[in-house]
């Protein structure tokens, strides 16, 4: 029951039924504010405590100063809980363990149960390994049981073990576009009161919901097991950024241009940590799937979150999509009772303004390796024949390029070119070079929710069909929609035929290529990438494009709208200008352009309008968690504690409560810190934390060999997050990861100073070895370190190790927050200073005093750092909130709330 300080509980009646609402015009200064905070602020009036949450902090943020830099702590506590199977079987295998924790300390098992409504939508775990024939998706599918049958049987357990716990079965969507098509509410409705549909998800681009209205955010698992138990959600009143859109997106432009100019305007502008709210005539006129679009790319903005308010297009959204009369309803009612309903004519407080006239909006890719780095698409030829240079290794200081006796040198136009023949296994012959795109994926809920550019890409593909056109030979083309209605209005419009003639066929539904399960390419390019060092690159619908992430062969990527995936699948090279240059030649020998191919806007119009109905909607969603005969077969244990299998290499109880007793022991200085790695700038949590395919000669893959597990059945590193033992041997095992104290390597590398002369290792086995020598570990970072998905691993897999603290430039909010969950010290080098600049070389021991501070009740704003050779600086300590200083003073933020259940 909410303390109600502000006389603010009220009722609102719609239709014939009556809710409990908490009127925000009762605190002052509320209708000024931002739409986001007047969200946070009814959280705060509905959860008042008078302890955690009390009417200081209700009266902080209604008289928010938009210009004061962040410093009021609140606690925000989400209506529910959104996870991916990825990051959501570890939450579950920890829910699993804490049962067990509570029960040796005393406790009864039966209190970890998710408070709060949790979701889970398993989409992570489908590889593309089939493609381009008719049977590929049941193929996929077939090959994703048979690879995660303990994961999966886990899962049913757990959701008839836990209750408020859901699970959607494999073969059904992607977790962000199933919740805005399905599980979202946009308006909450739970004994008897109604309020903002506000979430925390295990997957950064959670934020897709943002498109629907609806407020919430990725953070790592760890904070979301928290807040399935009740634990609100420590932040700081955040600065908003108001975003305004004027005009309308003109014809040729997609949804995918859109985003990746607001990308680039607001990576360039600066919105870490930051929330950023669309507002003005323009969002009227931008359709909710292009909102959704948006909101889904919050993280590559590098924002908490990017947010719309309710209007007509989200009740319009809200009723296509199946949600009941009375629902939507609600929503309209709720929203203009509460003043969170959009006022195009509106200038709402805002910390600061930016603003794009969509008309100026020009299609656009982005790469090769970042999402914010747009390229015209007009000038996306001349840009990749710079870039590739930094990606042939033999290029000499003239610019040209030294090849291998048995390779000819060649040099067209000025551009490297490797030209080697292939000869695919029908016995035809190609050439491939630098720049082949071997990698065409429409895949990612970003672009696969939006019906538009969907259309727009099946439509491609039928021009490209009539016109005689198919996708060269080397191009692997995959198709990957977030839901299942996709393909039902596919089938309707009768497009799905043109899209298997081009090579797109079903191959699953879930997040594929976007997150490296993209699958082999066929083996004949593969060989010859590998065996000539081909830069060759894909083309993805996605949202990341990160070194290393999409397909181990391919060195760069790019992000393009579905119907660009298409047309450069027709053209099959980067080097190929799609705007001027013919994809192809037609049945009589003509070439045949992009502008003879892509779709009107009527066009597309036409179709959405006549093929995408409310039935398809409600048929995909009957019954989503029921699952196929495969998922309802798995045979799974009984009873309220996890029967472990200690031979599953799949899912093993965790060591984080092992010896944890009920008061926590004093926090300590560190001293005699070596550093594990020494890392430069952009060090995303993909370089961080275990991800893509497990090779046989790293200490993962020499794990489950040990372990009777053949190489065909590794599996990939996503699919045995469940199993800390694989995890902790592929931290910091990225195959593009450069760690400067081991100059020359490229992966999980490292030197071991346990042994003389510091040889280079593993650095899962140097680990090992520091902390059987009882040798705490450091690690060194530049600029924007954590960057990327919300991975819990990146935090997990570094505590592991033994990494009692990270020292970096600066930090992304989510890994740093992630990395005081499980107990490590988030430091920043002092303004202006760096490890260069201080010229620490990792080879130094380190020792950092002050940290005993804590043990106070207090923070300390910097603590000493001292090396064996002399340097020493103030660090500053961010940990940024009171609430983050007790997950840090328990050695993390699960046995925090482990410890407050049972004293509960």
């Amino acid at each position: 029951m909410s303390a109600n300080s502000f006389d603010a509980r009220s009722t609102l009646r719609v239709g014939d039924e009556s809710y409990e609402i908490f009127r925000l015009d009762k605190v002052e200064g509320s209708a000024r504010l931002p739409y986001s905070l007047k969200v946070l602020l009814e959280n705060l009036l509905r959860t008042e405590d008078g302890a955690n949450i009390t009417a200081d902090h209700i009266r902080a943020l209604g008289n928010w100063d938009s210009q004061a830099q962040p410093s009021q702590e609140i606690q925000f506590t989400p209506a529910r809980v959104i996870m991916q199977d990825f990051t959501g079987v570890p939450c579950v295998v920890d829910l699993a363990t804490m049962r067990e924790a509570v029960k040796e300390l005393g406790g009864d098992p039966a209190k970890i149960n998710p408070l709060a409504p949790a979701e889970l939508v398993i989409d992570h775990s489908v590889i593309a390994d089939k493609f381009g024939t008719a049977d590929a998706f049941g193929q996929n599918v077939e090959l994703e049981y048979g690879r995660n049958k303990e994961r999966y049987q886990f899962l049913r357990w757990g959701q008839t073990a836990f209750d408020e716990f859901k699970v959607v079965p494999p073969g059904t969507g992607i977790v962000h576009q199933v919740n805005i098509e399905h599980l979202a509410r946009t308006v909450m409705v739970r004994n008897g009161q109604a309020y903002p549909d506000t979430l925390v998800g295990t997957d950064s681009h959670t934020t897709m919901v943002n498109g629907l209205g609806v407020l919430g955010w990725g953070v790592g698992g760890i904070e979301a097991e928290a807040a399935m138990l009740g634990q609100p959600v420590s932040m700081l009143i955040p600065r908003v950024v108001g975003f305004k859109l004027t005009g309308e997106l003109p014809t040729g432009t997609t949804a995918t241009d859109l985003v990746l100019t607001i990308t680039e305007m607001l990576r360039k502008h600066g919105v870490v940590g930051k929330f950023v709210e669309f507002y003005g005539e323009g969002v009227a006129a931008t359709s909710l799937a292009n909102r959704a679009t948006i909101g889904n790319m919050s993280p590559e903005f590098g924002s908490t979150a990017a947010i719309f308010p309710i209007d007509g297009e989200t009740l319009k959204y809200l009723k296509l999509t199946g949600r009941s009369e009375q629902q939507v309803a609600l929503v309209e009612a709720y929203a203009k009772e509460q003043g969170l309903w959009l006022d195009p004519a509106a200038e709402p407080d805002f910390s600061e303004k930016l603003e794009l006239d969509l008309s100026t909006v020009v299609p656009s890719i982005a790469g090769p390796k970042r999402p914010q780095d747009r390229i015209v698409l007009a000038n996306a030829a001349e840009q990749f024949k710079q870039d590739v240079r930094n990606y042939v290794d033999s290029v000499d200081e003239a610019g040209m390029e030294s090849f291998p006796a048995s390779d000819s040198p060649a040099m067209g136009n000025g551009v490297p070119s490797n030209a080697v023949p292939v000869t695919a296994p029908d016995g035809s012959t190609y050439t491939l070079d630098h720049g082949a795109v071997t990698v065409a994926a429409i895949t990612s809920c970003t672009n696969t929710s939006n019906p538009y550019v969907m259309v727009a890409a099946a439509l491609v593909a039928k021009k490209a069909v009539e016109k005689g056109l198919t996708r060269k030979p080397w191009v692997k083309t995959t198709l990957a929609p977030g839901s299942k209605v996709v393909t039902d209005y596919f089938d309707k419009a009768g497009l799905t035929p043109y899209l298997d003639k081009v090579g797109f066929n079903l191959v699953g539904y879930g997040c594929t290529t976007c997150i490296g399960n993209s699958g082999p390419l066929p083996e004949e390019v593969s060989k010859a990438v590998n065996d000539h060092d081909l830069a060759v690159t894909s083309v993805l619908s996605g949202n990341r494009n990160f070194e290393g992430r999409i397909n181990p062969d391919v060195k760069m990527n790019y992000l393009a709208s579905p119907p660009l995936v298409v047309a450069y699948a027709l053209a099959g090279s980067m080097k190929v200008d799609i705007t001027k240059e013919a994809l192809g030649t037609d049945t009589e020998g003509n070439p045949v352009y992009l502008k003879d191919i892509w779709p009107t806007e009527a066009e597309v119009n036409d179709v959405v309008a006549n093929a995408i109905g409310e039935d398809m909607f409600s048929k995909s969603y009957s019954d989503v968690f029921a699952g196929d005969a495969q998922w309802q077969a798995l045979s799974i244990p009984t009873g309220n504690t996890f029967e472990w299998d200690p031979q599953s290499t799949y899912v093993r109880k965790p060591p984080y409560f092992e010896g944890m007793e009920m008061e926590p022991a004093p926090v300590q200085d560190i001293a005699g810190a070596r550093v594990l790695a020494k890392l430069g700038d952009s060090v995303t949590t993909d370089h961080i934390s275990p991800a893509g395919a497990i090779k046989a000669d790293t200490p993962a893959g020499k794990y489950l060999t040990e372990h009777g597990v053949e190489r065909r059945d590794f599996n990939s590193y996503g699919s045995r997050r469940g199993n800390h033992e694989v995890m902790i041997r592929g931290t910091f095992a990225n195959i593009r990861l450069r760690n400067q104290i081991a100059p020359g390597t490229e992966g999980g590398y490292t030197r071991d100073f346990t042994q003389e002369g510091g040889p280079v290792s593993f650095i899962y086995d140097a680990s090992q070895n520091y902390q059987a020598a009882g040798v705490p570990l450091v690690i060194l970072a530049g600029k924007e370190y954590g960057s990327g998905s919300s991975r819990d691993w990146a935090a997990k897999g570094t505590a592991l190790l033994g990494v009692k603290a990270v020292v970096a430039e600066s930090y992304e909010r989510i890994h740093r927050s992630n990395l005081i969950g499980m107990g490590v010290l988030p430091l920043q080098f002092p303004e202006g200073a760096s490890a260069s600049s201080l010229g620490l070389t990792g080879e130094e021991t380190f020792s950092i005093s002050g940290v005993t501070e804590l043990n106070e009740g207090t923070t300390p704003r910097t603590v000493k750092v001292t090396t064996d050779t002399g340097v020493e600086f103030d660090a500053v300590v961010r940990i940024d909130t009171p609430g983050e200083a007790d997950y840090y003073r328990n050695g993390g933020i699960m046995q925090y709330v482990l410890r407050n259940l049972i004293r509960g």
